[in-house]
């Protein structure tokens, strides 16, 4: 062989070693990226094409497809819709959009993962038609339902966790919409549908269980005050604070109340313990003071504040200020007001971490992807956040949190036969605007099973009449009773 000759050999095969890598990292490296970009509109044709898997809750399909009859193949039909709305979103291939479960496992939906990639291979070889797999959820269908029908057509949101594994049992909003309307293949009336529900006050399109406008927590920050003043080692439950009927903010003209318009209960001092039980504002502002900002905010993104989650559906991060603030607003956050914002998500999240020993766990809301052949393809596995508190300092919150209920200002949240630790908020807005109305709490509370967070937003229909005992703790009270069968 000449010189020349080898040169050239050498050359094609550099070349041959460079067109092999590069097709190579592309359809298995990249796979993933290609399939998921909106640019790909080879992709969204071939999906046309494709079965897609269904998303399944309770053992039964809540989204599947059936023959369209069209260009696109098959039409995606929801179950329950309105109920299930906030968990499996929509999928519309004649506008390629997409939302919820439908969005964030679209690739195992439509059965172009990577992990996917050898059952796509093996229906070719034996000529099956394409098959996405299907998605298990984590969701419980009558929790879901005892929560769905709990909250009715009131303005909020609803979260229950598993406080041992983060598994998300149900997840409700209100209002909710038709996700089969969505969901059609009549382009004209899709978009009439989606610009009504745009243009509706009540914001029907926002998962208010996990984003949305975000709202004060009011009281039930009060629990991540208390888990820093316990975490500090200065402070136990029995640990005492002034208990006057009315407190001036420092550096401040403004003057915080007691809902009860008085002290604390009587006597000029009252303890930690009691101050929770009763909901008092003023002994947390004094206490928030005491602590310190830095203390509170490191306690609260223990529990997770100032982060989103990917559950896989990605949740707006709850707000506790980054930047240091001045004693008035300190003392503000001490009782959940401020510019302290929460999901339903975050505060479950801070019931099930002092249920759980002190541990957060990190939530999600997927369990497994089964193959068109039932064979498991992935699996999602329980995963810790974080320790937020220790486990003597836990069991210590829990007490003062079962006090609340039996014995407090949650009373609304009793079940009988059963502990139940939680606690209410009933958060002020700007001016005249109705309050919002919160619970979180969990049951039972030795050995517990589920962690709740409700909110209801606009008062509950009752401007500034209605509290979180009166309207929020009955609701998260049924989800409890629905995972607990009573």
């Amino acid at each position: 062989m000449t010189k020349e000759l080898r040169r050239l050999s050498i050359l094609m095969l550099i070349m041959f070693l460079a067109l092999f890598g590069s097709t190579s990292w592309i359809q298995v490296i990249q796979t993933d990226e290609l399939a998921a970009n909106p640019a790909n509109r080879r992709a969204l044709y071939d999906s046309y094409e494709v079965q897609r898997g269904s998303i399944i809750a309770s053992g039964s399909a809540i989204a599947s497809s059936v023959p369209s009859g069209d260009l696109y193949s098959w039409q995606r039909v929801y179950t329950d819709a309105d109920m299930w709305a906030p968990v499996t979103g929509y999928i519309n291939p004649a506008l390629n959009s997409a939302t919820g479960i439908e969005q964030a496992m679209n690739q195992e939906l439509s059965g172009t993962a990577g992990s996917q990639f050898l059952s796509r291979v093996e229906r070719i070889f034996t000529g099956q038609p394409p098959r996405g797999s299907n998605v298990v959820l984590s969701l419980d269908a009558d929790v879901q339902r005892a929560a769905y029908e709990a909250l009715g057509d009131l303005q909020g949101g609803i979260i229950a966790i598993e406080p041992s594994t983060g598994r998300i049992l149900a997840m409700v909003t209100s209002p909710s919409y038709d996700t089969n309307v969505l969901a059609s293949h009549a382009t004209g009336e899709v978009n009439a549908a989606y610009d009504a529900l745009v243009a509706d006050p009540g914001k029907p399109l926002s998962n208010r269980a996990i984003a949305g406008d975000l709202n004060p927590p009011g009281s039930t920050f009060k629990l991540v005050v208390a888990s820093a003043a316990l975490a500090s080692g200065d402070y136990t439950p029995q640990s005492t604070l002034p208990n006057p009927a009315t407190y001036q903010l420092p550096q401040s003209s403004s003057v915080v109340h007691n809902a009860s318009g008085g002290t604390c209960g009587g006597g000029d001092t009252v303890t930690l313990a009691d101050a929770l039980r009763l909901s008092c504002n003023i002994p947390f502002a004094e206490l928030a003071v005491q602590l310190g900002d830095t203390a509170i905010r490191e306690e609260a993104e223990k529990y997770g504040f100032n982060l989103s989650f990917e559950l896989p559906l990605i949740s707006t991060p709850s707000g506790y200020p980054r930047t240091i603030q001045d004693d008035a607003q300190t003392a503000l956050s001490g009782f959940g007001q401020g510019q302290v914002t929460a999901t339903p998500l975050q505060m479950a999240m801070v019931s099930a971490g002092i249920a759980n020993g002190g541990i957060v766990m990190n939530p999600r809301m997927v369990d497994r992807v089964i193959g068109p052949d039932l064979s498991v393809q992935k699996t999602f596995d329980d995963s810790e956040f974080g320790r937020a508190l220790d486990t003597a300092l836990a069991d210590e919150l829990v007490a003062m949190m079962v006090a609340n209920v039996s014995d407090g200002a949650a009373s609304g949240a009793r079940i009988d036969g059963v502990d139940v630790a939680g606690k209410t908020g009933t958060a002020e807005n700007t001016g005249d605007e109705p309050y919002t109305l919160w619970f979180t709490g969990f049951a039972p509370a030795d050995n517990p099973e589920v962690a709740v967070a409700v909110v209801v937003e606009d008062g509950g229909r009752q401007g500034q009449s209605g509290s979180g005992n009166t309207i929020a703790a009955p609701i998260a009270k049924k989800v409890m009773e629905a995972v607990l069968g009573r």
